[in-house]
Protein backbone atom coordinates (compact mmCIF):
# COMPACT_ATOMS: atom_id res chain seq x y z
CA UNK A 1 0.00 0.00 0.00
CA UNK A 2 1.35 3.40 -0.19
CA UNK A 3 0.08 7.09 -0.70
CA UNK A 4 -2.39 7.54 -3.99
CA UNK A 5 -1.82 10.09 -5.83
CA UNK A 6 -4.96 11.88 -7.74
CA UNK A 7 -4.27 15.31 -10.44
CA UNK A 8 -6.10 17.61 -8.64
CA UNK A 9 -8.14 17.59 -12.09
CA UNK A 10 -9.31 14.33 -12.17
CA UNK A 11 -12.85 13.11 -11.57
CA UNK A 12 -13.90 9.33 -9.61
CA UNK A 13 -17.36 9.94 -9.99
CA UNK A 14 -18.21 6.27 -11.02
CA UNK A 15 -22.12 6.41 -9.71
CA UNK A 16 -24.22 9.54 -8.46
CA UNK A 17 -23.41 10.61 -5.19
CA UNK A 18 -27.29 9.85 -5.09
CA UNK A 19 -26.84 6.65 -5.10
CA UNK A 20 -23.72 6.10 -2.62
CA UNK A 21 -25.89 8.27 -0.38
CA UNK A 22 -28.90 6.45 -1.13
CA UNK A 23 -26.88 2.58 -0.73
CA UNK A 24 -25.43 3.83 2.98
CA UNK A 25 -28.84 5.32 4.06
CA UNK A 26 -30.49 1.70 3.27
CA UNK A 27 -27.90 -0.19 4.58
CA UNK A 28 -27.42 1.96 8.07
CA UNK A 29 -31.20 2.04 8.93
CA UNK A 30 -31.19 -1.75 8.18
CA UNK A 31 -28.41 -2.13 10.98
CA UNK A 32 -30.41 0.32 13.34
CA UNK A 33 -33.73 -1.23 12.91
CA UNK A 34 -32.01 -4.56 14.10
CA UNK A 35 -29.94 -2.99 16.78
CA UNK A 36 -33.34 -1.04 17.74
CA UNK A 37 -34.04 -2.34 21.70
CA UNK A 38 -29.93 -0.44 22.36
CA UNK A 39 -31.46 3.20 20.53
CA UNK A 40 -33.52 3.79 23.58
CA UNK A 41 -31.99 7.04 24.92
CA UNK A 42 -31.72 8.54 20.64
CA UNK A 43 -35.53 7.30 20.39
CA UNK A 44 -36.33 9.05 23.76
CA UNK A 45 -34.90 12.91 22.15
CA UNK A 46 -36.22 11.93 18.52
CA UNK A 47 -39.74 11.09 19.03
CA UNK A 48 -41.13 11.51 15.94
CA UNK A 49 -37.80 9.60 14.38
CA UNK A 50 -38.67 6.93 16.76
CA UNK A 51 -42.45 6.68 15.13
CA UNK A 52 -40.96 6.31 12.02
CA UNK A 53 -38.70 3.58 12.72
CA UNK A 54 -41.29 1.52 14.84
CA UNK A 55 -43.00 1.59 11.55
CA UNK A 56 -40.39 0.05 9.24
CA UNK A 57 -39.88 -2.40 12.72
CA UNK A 58 -43.54 -3.62 12.23
CA UNK A 59 -42.93 -4.00 8.72
CA UNK A 60 -40.02 -6.08 8.91
CA UNK A 61 -41.14 -8.28 11.69
CA UNK A 62 -44.53 -9.41 9.88
CA UNK A 63 -42.37 -9.99 6.91
CA UNK A 64 -40.24 -12.62 9.25
CA UNK A 65 -42.92 -13.79 10.46
CA UNK A 66 -44.28 -14.87 6.84
CA UNK A 67 -40.74 -15.91 5.63
CA UNK A 68 -40.01 -18.27 8.82
CA UNK A 69 -41.30 -19.91 12.31
CA UNK A 70 -39.52 -17.53 14.58
CA UNK A 71 -40.08 -17.26 18.52
CA UNK A 72 -42.49 -14.07 19.56
CA UNK A 73 -40.48 -10.60 19.58
CA UNK A 74 -37.25 -9.09 17.27
CA UNK A 75 -34.73 -11.64 16.09
CA UNK A 76 -31.62 -9.27 16.17
CA UNK A 77 -29.03 -10.70 13.42
CA UNK A 78 -25.65 -9.94 13.09
CA UNK A 79 -24.03 -6.76 11.11
CA UNK A 80 -22.94 -9.18 8.54
CA UNK A 81 -26.72 -10.87 8.17
CA UNK A 82 -27.88 -7.31 7.73
CA UNK A 83 -25.44 -6.35 4.99
CA UNK A 84 -26.57 -9.59 2.92
CA UNK A 85 -30.19 -9.30 3.69
CA UNK A 86 -30.19 -5.62 2.27
CA UNK A 87 -27.41 -5.53 -0.58
CA UNK A 88 -27.19 -9.34 -0.67
CA UNK A 89 -23.65 -10.01 -0.25
CA UNK A 90 -21.12 -9.73 2.58
CA UNK A 91 -17.46 -8.49 2.73
CA UNK A 92 -14.54 -9.83 5.63
CA UNK A 93 -10.95 -9.38 5.73
CA UNK A 94 -8.72 -12.73 5.32
CA UNK A 95 -5.15 -13.61 3.94
CA UNK A 96 -4.59 -12.28 0.34
CA UNK A 97 -4.29 -14.33 -2.24
CA UNK A 98 -1.51 -12.41 -3.54
CA UNK A 99 2.04 -13.48 -1.71
CA UNK A 100 3.25 -11.18 1.03
CA UNK A 101 0.75 -9.04 0.62
CA UNK A 102 -0.76 -9.41 4.16
CA UNK A 103 -4.75 -9.29 4.77
CA UNK A 104 -6.81 -8.16 2.01
CA UNK A 105 -10.75 -7.97 1.39
CA UNK A 106 -13.15 -10.56 0.03
CA UNK A 107 -17.13 -11.52 -1.25
CA UNK A 108 -17.32 -13.67 1.71
CA UNK A 109 -21.21 -14.34 0.37
CA UNK A 110 -23.57 -13.46 -1.97
CA UNK A 111 -22.94 -11.12 -5.18
CA UNK A 112 -21.80 -8.01 -5.94
CA UNK A 113 -23.47 -6.16 -9.65
CA UNK A 114 -21.55 -3.45 -10.97
CA UNK A 115 -21.81 -0.08 -9.68
CA UNK A 116 -22.57 -0.98 -6.43
CA UNK A 117 -20.61 0.02 -3.47
CA UNK A 118 -19.01 -2.72 -1.68
CA UNK A 119 -17.41 -1.54 0.97
CA UNK A 120 -15.73 1.77 3.14
CA UNK A 121 -12.21 3.23 3.58
CA UNK A 122 -12.67 4.16 7.38
CA UNK A 123 -10.46 6.69 9.21
CA UNK A 124 -9.55 10.17 11.04
CA UNK A 125 -10.29 13.05 7.83
CA UNK A 126 -7.44 15.44 7.76
CA UNK A 127 -7.52 18.61 5.74
CA UNK A 128 -4.50 20.12 4.63
CA UNK A 129 -1.73 21.69 6.76
CA UNK A 130 -3.38 19.77 9.54
CA UNK A 131 -0.74 17.73 11.54
CA UNK A 132 -0.15 14.06 10.23
CA UNK A 133 3.51 13.80 10.45
CA UNK A 134 3.40 11.33 13.28
CA UNK A 135 0.90 9.50 12.38
CA UNK A 136 2.24 9.05 8.65
CA UNK A 137 5.46 7.37 9.91
CA UNK A 138 5.66 4.13 8.35
CA UNK A 139 1.72 4.18 7.67
CA UNK A 140 1.13 1.91 4.78
CA UNK A 141 -2.97 3.22 4.80
CA UNK A 142 -2.96 7.11 4.30
CA UNK A 143 -5.44 7.77 1.67
CA UNK A 144 -5.18 10.73 -0.14
CA UNK A 145 -8.29 12.23 -1.64
CA UNK A 146 -8.53 14.52 -5.11
CA UNK A 147 -8.48 17.84 -3.28
CA UNK A 148 -5.49 16.88 -0.56
CA UNK A 149 -7.64 15.46 2.04
CA UNK A 150 -5.69 12.83 3.74
CA UNK A 151 -7.60 9.75 5.51
CA UNK A 152 -5.65 8.03 7.71
CA UNK A 153 -7.33 4.30 7.60
CA UNK A 154 -4.60 2.92 9.91
CA UNK A 155 -6.28 0.97 13.11
CA UNK A 156 -3.41 0.60 14.86
CA UNK A 157 -0.60 3.02 17.24
CA UNK A 158 -1.47 6.32 17.54
CA UNK A 159 -3.56 6.84 14.28
CA UNK A 160 -6.25 4.40 16.33
CA UNK A 161 -5.58 6.88 19.78
CA UNK A 162 -6.24 9.91 17.54
CA UNK A 163 -9.33 8.40 16.01
CA UNK A 164 -11.10 7.42 19.55
CA UNK A 165 -9.94 10.65 20.81
CA UNK A 166 -11.74 12.85 17.93
CA UNK A 167 -14.81 10.54 18.45
CA UNK A 168 -15.25 11.05 21.75
CA UNK A 169 -14.52 14.54 21.41
CA UNK A 170 -17.58 14.87 19.53
CA UNK A 171 -20.46 12.85 20.71
CA UNK A 172 -23.27 14.67 21.58
CA UNK A 173 -25.07 12.94 25.22
CA UNK A 174 -26.08 9.58 23.53
CA UNK A 175 -25.21 10.41 20.02
CA UNK A 176 -22.34 9.18 18.71
CA UNK A 177 -20.86 11.25 15.50
CA UNK A 178 -18.71 8.55 14.26
CA UNK A 179 -18.17 4.68 14.49
CA UNK A 180 -15.27 3.51 16.39
CA UNK A 181 -16.00 -0.41 15.77
CA UNK A 182 -13.96 -0.44 12.80
CA UNK A 183 -10.55 -0.51 15.28
CA UNK A 184 -12.05 -3.89 16.38
CA UNK A 185 -12.44 -7.34 15.22
CA UNK A 186 -16.13 -7.08 15.77
CA UNK A 187 -17.20 -4.24 13.14
CA UNK A 188 -20.71 -2.51 13.81
CA UNK A 189 -20.87 -1.42 10.36
CA UNK A 190 -19.65 -4.46 8.13
CA UNK A 191 -18.80 -1.99 5.18
CA UNK A 192 -15.93 -0.48 7.34
CA UNK A 193 -13.02 -2.61 5.46
CA UNK A 194 -12.06 -0.88 2.64
CA UNK A 195 -8.48 0.33 4.23
CA UNK A 196 -7.30 -3.38 3.92
CA UNK A 197 -8.22 -3.98 -0.48
CA UNK A 198 -4.92 -4.23 -1.73
CA UNK A 199 -3.63 -3.20 -4.96
CA UNK A 200 -4.24 -4.54 -8.41
CA UNK A 201 -0.96 -6.56 -10.15
CA UNK A 202 -0.92 -7.84 -13.49
CA UNK A 203 -2.46 -11.03 -12.57
CA UNK A 204 -5.09 -9.30 -10.35
CA UNK A 205 -6.67 -7.05 -12.15
CA UNK A 206 -8.55 -4.26 -10.23
CA UNK A 207 -12.37 -4.71 -9.94
CA UNK A 208 -13.18 -2.09 -7.44
CA UNK A 209 -12.32 1.74 -7.38
CA UNK A 210 -12.44 4.48 -4.98
CA UNK A 211 -14.88 7.53 -5.33
CA UNK A 212 -15.05 10.12 -2.43
CA UNK A 213 -18.53 11.48 -1.10
CA UNK A 214 -18.96 14.26 0.91
CA UNK A 215 -21.54 13.25 4.03
CA UNK A 216 -24.74 15.77 3.06
CA UNK A 217 -25.61 17.90 6.45
CA UNK A 218 -29.27 16.52 6.28
CA UNK A 219 -27.32 13.00 7.08
CA UNK A 220 -29.73 11.36 9.91
CA UNK A 221 -28.43 11.99 13.32
CA UNK A 222 -29.42 8.53 14.66
CA UNK A 223 -27.41 7.21 11.85
CA UNK A 224 -24.14 8.69 12.07
CA UNK A 225 -23.00 6.27 14.37
CA UNK A 226 -22.06 4.03 11.53
CA UNK A 227 -20.13 6.54 9.76
CA UNK A 228 -16.49 5.15 9.94
CA UNK A 229 -15.10 8.26 9.72
CA UNK A 230 -14.01 11.60 11.68
CA UNK A 231 -12.76 14.90 11.68
CA UNK A 232 -9.27 15.96 12.99
CA UNK A 233 -10.31 19.62 13.91
CA UNK A 234 -13.20 19.76 15.49
CA UNK A 235 -13.68 23.46 14.60
CA UNK A 236 -13.79 23.29 10.62
CA UNK A 237 -17.05 23.79 9.58
CA UNK A 238 -17.62 21.79 6.05
CA UNK A 239 -19.41 18.33 5.32
CA UNK A 240 -17.67 15.13 6.29
CA UNK A 241 -15.21 13.19 3.98
CA UNK A 242 -16.33 9.89 3.46
CA UNK A 243 -14.37 7.12 0.38
CA UNK A 244 -16.94 4.56 -0.63
CA UNK A 245 -15.23 1.51 -2.94
CA UNK A 246 -17.71 0.75 -6.11
CA UNK A 247 -17.50 -2.25 -7.73
CA UNK A 248 -16.11 -1.86 -11.27
CA UNK A 249 -17.72 -5.31 -13.07
CA UNK A 250 -20.13 -7.77 -11.09
CA UNK A 251 -17.80 -9.50 -8.31
CA UNK A 252 -19.29 -13.15 -6.81
CA UNK A 253 -18.59 -14.85 -3.50
CA UNK A 254 -15.12 -16.11 -3.08
CA UNK A 255 -13.44 -13.05 -4.51
CA UNK A 256 -10.96 -10.46 -3.52
CA UNK A 257 -11.29 -7.47 -3.67
CA UNK A 258 -8.65 -5.40 -6.02
CA UNK A 259 -8.37 -1.54 -6.72
CA UNK A 260 -5.34 0.49 -8.39
CA UNK A 261 -4.45 3.06 -5.97
CA UNK A 262 -3.07 5.07 -9.30
CA UNK A 263 -6.00 5.11 -11.20
CA UNK A 264 -8.78 7.50 -11.41
CA UNK A 265 -11.78 6.97 -13.64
Amino acid sequence: RTLRYVPESSQDKIIADEDVFETLLKTFKALFINDFSRQADILTLLPEVKCQYQELLTVEQKQSKVNSCTHPGQHVFSPEEVLFNTLGFTVGRDQSSLVSAGTGVFVTKGFVPKGTVVSMYPGTVYRKHEPIFFQSLGNPFIFRCIDGVLIDGNDKGLSRSVYRSCSRRDQLGPFQMSDESWLTATLQNPLAVGQYVNNCSHEKAANVCYQEFDVPGHFPVELKQYLPNIVYSHDVESHLRCVVLVSLRDIKQGEELFSNYYTVV
